[in-house]
């Protein structure tokens, strides 16, 4: 009796099982959009993460150093996860290690160039200020023209953590520029 019992469970279960894995659909595979997608970001929060670190000592703005540290904390975690993202899908974090780029400066949209980052580096106070929020605005246009660029590509997109990301990036950096594109409008009534 309990062999039949147990005949029946084992039946039961690998039936549940057969019907559970024909309903799944694999998730699909990223291509090569997505993958240049999740590389370009890390670049690109790096270099927001760079831009914050000079508000300790270049500003005394309370409400921009808080806009920092919210930027350096989630783009932090946003490149930890797009690293794992990577290393999941047996890519290396960035496309361009050890590539000769002829003395020109490999830069995703929005990103500030050299002189930029020296110009920002050098300033002090409000004028600092300025500059890292008009920056940081173009900085993140470029972010949003990145995600838009990726949705505009067939295909890519489709794994639903490269929506999610690319769709979260979206929202959080409009919200973050219209709260950037007030403070500059403060400081110019300032003035």
């Amino acid at each position: 009796m309990k062999m039949k019992s147990l005949r029946t469970t084992i039946v039961a279960f690998s039936f549940v099982a057969s019907a559970l894995g024909a309903q799944a659909t694999p998730a699909p595979a990223p291509n090569a959009a997505d993958v240049a997608f999740m590389q370009g970001m890390i670049m690109h929060h790096g270099q927001a993460i760079e831009m914050v670190a000079l508000i300790g000592t270049r500003s005394t703005n309370p409400v921009l150093k808080s806009l920092g540290e919210r930027i350096d904390v989630s783009q932090k975690d946003d490149i930890v996860m797009m690293g794992r993202w990577l290393r999941d899908h047996h890519v290396a974090p960035s496309g361009h290690e050890g590539m000769d780029m002829g003395g020109h400066e490999m830069l995703m949209p929005g990103m500030l160039t050299a002189a930029q980052m020296t110009a920002l580096a050098k300033a002090r106070g409000a004028e600092f200020d300025r500059r890292f929020l008009t920056g940081m605005i173009q900085h993140h246009e470029g972010a949003l023209t990145m995600v838009k660029d990726l949705f505009a590509t067939t295909g890519a997109a489709q794994p639903t953590e490269i929506f999610r990301f690319a769709s979260d990036v979206d929202a959080d950096q409009r919200a973050e520029i219209t709260r950037m594109r007030a403070l500059l409008a403060t400081k110019a009534r300032r003035k």
